[in-house]
């Protein structure tokens, strides 16, 4: 949680799940990156379905990047199958543009294994909208983060959340982060949704990537998180103006404010953490929310 807080540089608000025509979406990379970078994004992973049915694209969005707009390389890699019998969905972030494709006997948690050793910043991308287990997403020995929020599921299935299996992973001892995205296709109402804010000092893949592993962001819909601090006894939060501010851990472990005016700074007490982990939830009178990384308190 207070890495994002605590690194030297600026925020930089990115998207880091989305598609092009290279895998069946409306848009060309070309204008997909024009897209964001016009909505004042800082930087996307342009995530093609790496699949054999568009040729196991790891789409080249190198000639779009400018002075103040850079991107990751990526994909949304596949595998079979998970619990229910789908294939699996995994996104991943930094990947070389000469990753090997699918091998015909290789299973989710090989795929995910061979993009993690790339270096690539792995999630588990709408968990709820094709029914993620627990069992099946511990089988993925390396993820960085779950999706807490995808646009495109939300909007179009009503099922965009995924807090269920950041939260069963963290009882797990899983130590994850969390971002929202927005999966966008069409580019129509399935875009602008859901983002993270990347705290780092230099807009390059190379610090983008390093900031991301050492979770220094947060998750957005809307709010924006100016300043967390460990004070005695407690967290010290600074915001957009918000309605509800939601510590939560284990169980119904909570620290709670809601239902109040407006307001941007607020105290919320660690006491009843002590000894696993908690997450902060701000939520503003629009219902947009935003999402830190867990604060581990067990060390």
């Amino acid at each position: 949680m207070l890495h994002a807080f605590q690194n030297q540089g600026v925020f930089r608000r990115g998207n880091l799940h989305c598609h092009s025509t290279a895998s069946g979406a409306d848009l060309s990379p070309e204008r997909v990156c024009a897209f964001y970078r016009g909505h004042g994004y800082d930087f996307i992973c342009l995530s093609d379905h790496f699949l054999e049915r568009w040729d196991f694209p790891i789409t080249d969005t190198r000639p779009f990047r400018t002075e103040t707009f850079t991107t990751l390389l990526g994909a949304e890699i596949h595998a079979p199958a998970v619990k229910t019998g789908k294939i699996w969905h995994i996104v991943a972030a930094g990947l070389p543009l000469d990753f090997a494709p699918t091998g015909a006997e290789e299973t989710g948690p090989e795929l995910a294994a061979r993009a993690a050793a790339t270096g690539a910043f792995i999630e588990l991308p709408h968990p709820s909208a094709y029914h993620l287990f627990l069992e099946d997403a511990l089988t993925i020995e390396t993820v960085h983060a779950v999706e807490v929020y995808n646009t495109i599921c939300d909007r179009i299935l009503g099922r965009g959340g995924g807090e269920y299996l950041l939260d069963q992973m963290l009882w797990s001892g899983r130590r994850v982060g969390a971002v929202a995205v927005d999966d966008a296709h069409r580019y129509r109402t399935d875009v602008l949704g859901g983002w993270v804010m990347l705290k780092t000092e230099a807009l390059t893949p190379e610090a983008l990537l390093t900031a991301l592993k050492a979770g220094a962001y947060y998750a957005s819909t809307g709010p924006e998180i100016h300043h967390i601090e460990h004070v005695a006894g407690g967290l010290s939060i600074e915001c957009s103006p918000c309605t509800g501010a939601y510590l939560v851990g284990p169980g119904f472990a909570n620290e709670t404010v809601w239902g109040t005016a407006p307001f941007t700074r607020v105290r919320r007490p660690l006491e009843r953490f002590e000894g696993t982990w908690a997450r902060l939830i701000l939520r503003d009178a629009a219902g947009r929310a935003a999402y830190t990384n867990p604060l581990f308190l067990d060390t």
